[in-house]
């Protein structure tokens, strides 16, 4: 089936534990294995990269294109197979992305990343995969779009939920509980690496994430914590 509520599929996972309730996991069927990634208070956990604005406002974080140059919010840790949540809202005509398998520096010359298209505009393909991109191959574009009759899923200029899982060659993403797209990736040039948000280089913009919780499938002893 091209649609369905992967809120009804993980119901049957079956009753969420104590630990999960404590945390408040935003969306009833997660598990206590996932963390979260945004305390809703300040940026702990995370590292600006480039000149633009990231902060915390009225519980979200609130990116602001205010010099026209790529930004990014990237996590300390590394994550290779996992399942992410997150809500956003783009408050101003742009786009952004939700990067993985990412290397991000001050020289963005240097970036690796694939990236989940976030679009404010029907038709801008968000649920998409862009990129995979490394300094010696540069980006590939579009890897995968969703389906045309799946565009309508996104809510412009409102809060929307995504949900990104990645498993080996294998990627499916959700908008407001409708696959975008299940697609397995025969040969992706980036495997491993942070995940991070973005704002996008050009005009003025701003975008708010909140609600952003990850699911790690692998064990990694002596990584960073958050």
């Amino acid at each position: 089936m091209s649609k369905f509520s992967v809120w009804s599929a993980l119901l049957v996972l079956g009753c969420v534990s104590m630990a999960a309730q404590q945390k408040q996991l935003p969306v009833a069927g997660f598990d206590a294995r996932w963390e979260p990634l945004f305390n809703g208070k300040d940026l702990t956990g995370w590292k600006v990269v480039g000149p633009e604005r990231w902060s915390v406002d009225d519980g979200t974080i609130l990116g602001e294109g205010i010099h026209g140059k790529d930004g990014f919010l990237k996590t300390l840790k590394k994550y290779r197979n996992f399942h992410a949540f997150l809500r956003f809202k783009c408050e101003t005509p742009n786009n952004s992305g939700f990067f993985y398998h990412s290397d991000i520096e001050e020289d963005i010359s240097k970036i690796k990343f694939i990236q989940v298209e976030i679009s404010s505009s029907v038709g801008g393909h968000t649920g998409g995969l862009h990129g995979d991109h490394t300094p010696e191959t540069k980006g590939r574009g579009w890897i995968v779009w969703p389906a045309p009759e799946l565009e309508t899923v996104l809510r412009p200029f409102d809060w929307n939920d995504m949900l990104v899982q990645v498993e080996g060659h294998r990627v499916r993403t959700y908008l407001n509980g409708v696959r975008m797209i299940d697609f397995t990736y025969p040969d992706p040039r980036n495997t491993d690496g942070v995940v991070a948000l973005q704002i996008h280089p050009g005009k003025p913009s701003r975008i708010r994430f909140k609600d952003i919780w990850i699911r790690d499938l692998d064990e990694r002893p002596g990584q960073i914590g958050q």
